[in-house]
C-alpha cells in the first residue's frame, strides 16, 4: 500500500471529519512532557532524612540534667547534619542492658545503629559489631592506652572510649578535720584505722548507728569491681592475667580477702554484705551514717555535686592502695556500631560529633574554676579535666585496674559470677579463704581452659 503524502487541504478536511486524532497529536507530546516534569520532580525533591538510632545505657538512670545536655548535643547533631538521632533508653541494670543489646543484635536489627556498650562487655559482642580503629585512630592516640585496650578484642577496636569511670573514694571532710587527719587515707590499713576511730569517737557522741566505712557488698557486679581492687592492691593478681593464667589461689589475695571480712560487723554494717551500690551511695549521702564511702567517680557527678545534707563536707580522693598497687577499678561506656546498622558512616559521623561534644565539655572543665564541692584530693590519674583542682599532696593518684573480660571474652559473666560467689561466701563467714581461693581456682579452670599461673 502505497503512503499518502497528504496536502493542507488534506489535513485540514482529514483534522474536520476526525478531531480526536488533533486531540491525540497535541496530547501525547505534552503527556510525555507532563510525565518528564514529574519523574525529574521526583529525583529532585529532598529525600528523606536519615535517621539513626542510638540505644544508651547511660540514659536510662542518670540525672535530670544530663538528660538535657544529651538532647540539646543530640539536636544540635541534626541542625548541622541533617541526620535525626532516635534517643533510646535502656533498663537500668547491667544484666538486662546486655540481654536487650544480645537480643537486638543476634537477630541482625538495623536499629539501634549506634550502642552505647559497657566496659565488660566486648568481649561478649565483638562479633556484632564494627571495627573502629579504621575510623578513629586519631582520637584514640589521645586516650590512655589502659582504656583504649579495654574496649579491644583480638585488635579490634569494638567501641570508642565515652565516658570512662573509676572506683574511687568519698570521705566527710569536717570527719577527718574533727579527729586530726590531714589527709584521706592512702591505704586500706589507714582507712581501717582511720574508720573504726571517727566510728567509735561519732558513737560515743550519740550517733549509735554511725559506721565507718560502706561498700555495695551484695553478691554483684559491684562486689567483683571492690574485691579486685582490694587483691590487686596486694599483688594478688587480676583473676585472670592478660596473658590468660588464673590468679586467685595465692597468699596475697586471701589476705585481701579476709581483711574485707574482717570489716563486716566492725567498721562496716553486718547488711553491707547485702548492699547493692545505691544502699551504701544512701548510707553516705542521705543519712550521712558513714565516714567513707567506696564509690564511683563519673566527670559529671563531679562538676554539677548533689545537694545532700554531707555535699559540703565532703570530698573525694583516690581508692586507697595496698603493698604493691594504688589503682581504681575501671568503668564506664564506649561508643560502638552494629554490623546490621543501614547506615554505618552516618553513625561513625554521630559518634565523632559526640566525641567531639566531650572533648569541648573537659576542656571549658580544664580552664574554668573548679567545682567547690565535693573537695578534690589525689584524684585518679585518668580524671585529667580535674589535675588542676586536686591537692596533689605530692603524690600523684591512683592508676585503673582491669577486669578480665576481654581476655574472657563470652566467657567473663560465668568467671564473674564465680569469682564474686566465692568472695561472697568468704565475707559471710560460709567458707575460710584459703579453701574458697582453691575451689575458685578450680572453677575458673573449668570455666575458661586456662592454667593457673602467679600474678
Amino acid at each position: 500500500m502505497d503512503l499518502e503524502i497528504s496536502s493542507p487541504a488534506n489535513r485540514r478536511t482529514t483534522a474536520a471529519r476526525c478531531p480526536w486524532r488533533v486531540l491525540l497529536a497535541i496530547a501525547a507530546p505534552i503527556g510525555i512532557l507532563v510525565l518528564s516534569l514529574a519523574l525529574d520532580g521526583c529525583s529532585q525533591s529532598p529525600k528523606e532524612p536519615i535517621a539513626l538510632t542510638f540505644l544508651d545505657p547511660e540514659w536510662s538512670h542518670d540525672s535530670r540534667e544530663r538528660r538535657s545536655i544529651s538532647e540539646d548535643v543530640l539536636q544540635e547533631f541534626t541542625r548541622t547534619t541533617g541526620i535525626r538521632v532516635t534517643h533510646l533508653p535502656s533498663p537500668e541494670n547491667s544484666p538486662a542492658q546486655l540481654a536487650l543489646a544480645l537480643d537486638l543484635l543476634n537477630k541482625s536489627a538495623p536499629t539501634p545503629d549506634v550502642y552505647g556498650i559497657d566496659v565488660i562487655w566486648p568481649g561478649i559482642l565483638n562479633k556484632y559489631l564494627v571495627d573502629l580503629k579504621p575510623h578513629f585512630a586519631a582520637e584514640i592516640a589521645s586516650q590512655d592506652p589502659e582504656l583504649v585496650a579495654n574496649y579491644t578484642v583480638k585488635g579490634k577496636l569494638v567501641a570508642v572510649p565515652y565516658h570512662a569511670d573509676i572506683g574511687a573514694l568519698y570521705y566527710r571532710t569536717d570527719l577527718i578535720q574533727k579527729y586530726g587527719y590531714r589527709e584521706p587515707p592512702q591505704t586500706w590499713d589507714e582507712l581501717e584505722k582511720m574508720a573504726a576511730r571517727i566510728q567509735e569517737g561519732e558513737r560515743a557522741k550519740g550517733a549509735k548507728d554511725f559506721w565507718g566505712f560502706v561498700w555495695p557488698g551484695t553478691a554483684s557486679e559491684g562486689l567483683t569491681c571492690n574485691a579486685l581492687e582490694w587483691q590487686f592492691a596486694e599483688g594478688g593478681g587480676r583473676i585472670i592475667e592478660p596473658g590468660g593464667t588464673i590468679s586467685v589461689n595465692n597468699p596475697k589475695a586471701i589476705r585481701a580477702w579476709e581483711r574485707a571480712a574482717r570489716w563486716v560487723g566492725s567498721i562496716s554494717p553486718p547488711s553491707v554484705i547485702s548492699y547493692e551500690e545505691w544502699d551504701a551511695a544512701n548510707a553516705f549521702w542521705t543519712s550521712g551514717r558513714a565516714a567513707f564511702f567506696r564509690g564511683w567517680t563519673s566527670d559529671y557527678f563531679i562538676s554539677h555535686p548533689v545537694n545532700y545534707s554531707v555535699s559540703g563536707q565532703s570530698g573525694l580522693t583516690s581508692v586507697p592502695g595496698g603493698a604493691v598497687a594504688r589503682a581504681g577499678m575501671l568503668g564506664g561506656f564506649g561508643l560502638a556500631i552494629s554490623r546490621s546498622s543501614a547506615h554505618p558512616l552516618q553513625a561513625v559521623e554521630l559518634i565523632r560529633f559526640l566525641l567531639r561534644k566531650e572533648a569541648e565539655l573537659e576542656e571549658k572543665r580544664t580552664h574554668s574554676e573548679p567545682p567547690k564541692r565535693p573537695a578534690l584530693y589525689e584524684l585518679p590519674t585518668i580524671l585529667t579535666a580535674y589535675a588542676r583542682a586536686a591537692n596533689s599532696g605530692g603524690k600523684p593518684g591512683s592508676g585503673v585496674v582491669t577486669r578480665p573480660s576481654t581476655i574472657t571474652a563470652q566467657k567473663y559473666e560465668e568467671v564473674s559470677r564465680a569469682y564474686v560467689r566465692t568472695v561472697h561466701s568468704v565475707l559471710t563467714g560460709k567458707l575460710k579463704a584459703p579453701a574458697a581461693a582453691d575451689a575458685l581456682e578450680r572453677e575458673l579452670v573449668g570455666i575458661t581452659g586456662f592454667e593457673t599461673g602467679k600474678p
